[in-house]
């Protein structure tokens, strides 16, 4: 597995990643912006597009997808709480950031849950359902790798005072990620990549439901 990550995209620097197998498929994981950029780092890298992962629904994250299915084909999966999302310019939050050029994606999508295995290739992501940030956000971690979109970041977390965020959803997924096993490495949605171990020691609203192992 390759994993490439991509410039900050979008107004709000929004990251996203390819997710290469050893077929040279890959994966994207969110869409923010600017298709034709991406296009031309699927190139650069010499590889297919075959899906997008979509951690949630907001403009910032999906704005490329439509763009991106028209020239790849490729297949997009989104949590069901967050497809609406896809279509509704309030809902992803494109009128309250007053952002432009996000075109809806009225496509086909496919959906996930808690506990599901998408697969691409010899690549396997297992879902993580962590709403908070929105009601459908979600985790891929595969390998030693978790893709956290705007649930946790390098000592921070995703705010939750937008519309369809939960204060109280959120310090249950982040239980969630606190309860993980291993060191996975963390590739946010935004700022930095870190891991998990500095993460719970380190970041403030993880550390507190990190059980001690005395």
């Amino acid at each position: 597995m390759r994993i490439f990550k991509l410039k900050p995209l979008s107004i709000c620097e929004t990251n996203s990643y390819l997710v290469v197998s050893e077929k040279n498929n890959a994966v994207l994981i969110d869409a923010p912006a600017d298709a034709d950029y991406i296009m031309d780092q699927i190139e650069f890298y010499g590889v297919e597009l075959k899906k997008i992962f979509l951690t949630h629904g907001h403009f910032d994250h999906i704005g490329a997808v439509a763009d991106l299915v028209d020239r790849t084909g490729c297949e997009v999966y989104i949590h069901p709480m967050d497809k609406d999302k896809l279509t509704d310019e309030n809902s992803m939050l494109a009128n309250h950031f007053r952002a432009r050029g996000c075109r809806k994606y009225t496509g086909e999508v496919k959906l996930f849950t808690e506990n599901d295995i998408l697969t691409l290739d010899e690549l396997e992501f297992d879902v993580l359902d962590t709403p908070g940030h929105t009601s459908g956000s979600a985790c891929f971690i595969c390998g030693s790798s978790m893709f956290s979109g705007d649930t946790l970041f390098a000592r921070s977390i995703g705010r939750t005072d937008m519309p369809d965020g939960n204060s109280q959803q959120m310090m249950k997924s982040l239980a969630k990620i606190a309860d993980l096993g291993g060191d996975l490495t963390i590739y946010p949605g935004h700022m930095v990549t870190t891991t998990l171990e500095e993460e719970k020691k380190f970041n403030l609203y993880l550390k507190e439901f990190v059980r001690d192992p005395r």
